[in-house]
């Protein structure tokens, strides 16, 4: 049985979601933060939506679109949410369709439960280790009879699969690549922005995703989760420990998530 606090995450993804779509197709203001990065109007609206729907559940929310408290604050965090509003907000205003929703909860340093919603498609999916892996439509949410379970699975693709981003490839990125030809020419690269990589990798039509690029823990604290119950992990690629969340910087090491498969066929 899924929590109840894990339920309203996911209607609060799918709210957010339709506001996002309105915007996606009506107008899109564009405007862009200190660091750069470009903000809409929808990474905004979407950021109310979902504070409004978890915050009367009692925990605290980390969030891109929101000032983060103070890490002397933080730290005594037992739990909290994990927010990022709008995923991929460069394909959203390149209008590719390659954006996501993604809520975690986290307990201690490590996420229990992750959701990433897809506004284009309305699709969900979300999980944790101990309710296991599943997916639906926006549609059949309220109707647990209807979810498709993902089991995850020792197998791989032929050829093997390594999903990368879309807007942030770089070299460190080639290179795995190219190490990994050293252990097998039948690999495929696939690009794709967002949290969206991780369907790919649930559903097994992808089989590693390396990440030499910056992001931050909202970018893949669900997307953890997720990998996690299935079997996977999400390592830093310097040492080859779990992912931590709530640090004092709040910005990801380099990392790479694998599957089960991925990790049963190559150690």
């Amino acid at each position: 049985m899924i929590e109840a606090k894990y339920l309203s995450a996911i209607h609060a993804a799918i709210v957010a979601s339709k506001e996002i779509m309105r915007i996606y197709i009506d107008v899109i203001n564009l405007e862009y933060k200190e660091d750069g990065s470009p903000l809409t109007n929808a990474d905004l609206a979407s950021s109310k939506i979902i504070h409004d729907h978890l915050e009367p559940l009692g925990f605290p929310i980390t969030s891109e679109e929101t000032i983060n408290t103070k890490y002397q604050e933080r730290k005594e965090w037992a739990s909290f949410w994990c927010v990022d509003p709008l995923d991929g907000t460069k394909e959203f205003v390149k209008k590719n369709g390659e954006f996501a929703v993604n809520i975690a909860f986290i307990e201690g340093c490590y996420p229990v439960f992750g959701l990433i919603a897809s506004p284009v498609y309305e699709e969900i999916l979300f999980g944790g280790k101990e309710i296991g892996v599943f997916s639906c439509s926006y549609s059949d949410v309220s109707e647990p009879s209807k979810w498709k379970h993902i089991p995850g699975g020792d197998g791989i693709n032929h050829p093997l699969i390594v999903i990368g981003s879309r807007s942030h490839p770089s070299e460190l990125g080639k290179k795995f690549f190219d190490d990994i030809m050293l252990i097998t020419k039948d690999l495929e690269y696939l690009s794709k922005g967002s949290s969206l990589k991780f369907f790919d990798l649930a559903n097994g039509t992808a089989d590693v995703y390396p990440r030499f690029a910056p992001t931050m823990e909202w970018d893949i604290a669900a997307g953890q989760a997720i990998i996690e119950a299935l079997g996977g992990e999400v390592t830093n690629v310097l040492d080859g420990t779990r992912l931590q969340y709530n640090k004092e910087d709040l910005t990801n090491p380099f990392f790479i998530a694998k599957t089960k498969g991925f990790i049963a066929n190559y150690k």
